[in-house]
């Protein structure tokens, strides 16, 4: 397959492109595409015989973005049309979010797992035989059971001592554990009902 230049006009974008990229990620990579434009020759953008693009659909637009006049394609002429929608599939698992509607339009679920996509629990179940079984991970359940989110950030991080400062989380004894017992021992409160929450969290946002 021969890598060619030609007028970024001519490069059409899939309409039935199952992949999307969040707005930061699009910055990034129109940002990368800007500093570095001779990457693009690398990493060619994917076409069929009408300049359809099979593979490189949000390089395309970020190339756009940034102002480009040409860019560099390979026809994957050899491919039948089933081959085509496999590697439009195959060619995006790794970056970017699935348009899952696109995809349920496109594609049979089967295949897609077939290809290596994992598929969201909903299309899972929604393809699901008669008497098939689905095998679920078990959620922790506080007890007794309580309606909660849990609110997660690496130790001693930033985020962790803006968390500390923004609701004004206290020292107090860890557990259970009886006061004076060997297992007694202090922690940072962990857990707070929801009228605490808004309370310490307004009271934070109006200063």
């Amino acid at each position: 397959m021969q890598i060619e230049k030609v007028k970024i006009s001519q490069v059409k974008n899939n309409p039935n492109n199952p992949r999307v990229i969040k707005n930061d990620d699009f910055r990034k990579l129109v940002k990368s595409i800007k500093e570095a434009p001779w990457m693009l020759q690398l990493r060619s953008i994917i076409v069929n015989d009408d300049n359809i693009v099979l593979g490189g659909n949000q390089r395309l637009r970020a190339c756009k973005e940034a102002g480009l006049k040409e860019v560099y394609i390979i026809k994957a002429s050899s491919l039948t049309e089933e081959q085509q929608r496999e590697f439009i599939v195959k060619d995006n698992i790794s970056s970017g979010e699935w348009d899952w509607d696109a995809l349920a339009n496109e594609f049979e679920a089967e295949k897609l797992e077939e290809w290596g996509l994992e598929l969201p629990i909903d299309e899972r179940i929604d393809e699901m035989e008669e008497n098939e079984e689905i095998e679920l991970e078990q959620s922790v359940q506080l007890e007794p059971p309580k309606e909660y989110i849990l609110i997660m950030a690496e130790p001693n991080s930033v985020d962790w001592e803006e968390i500390k400062e923004t609701l004004k989380l206290k020292i107090v004894r860890k557990g259970g554990y009886k006061k004076g017992s060997a297992f007694d021992a202090v922690g940072l409160e962990r857990v707070m009902e929801w009228k605490d929450f808004k309370k310490r969290y307004v009271n934070s946002s109006t200063k």
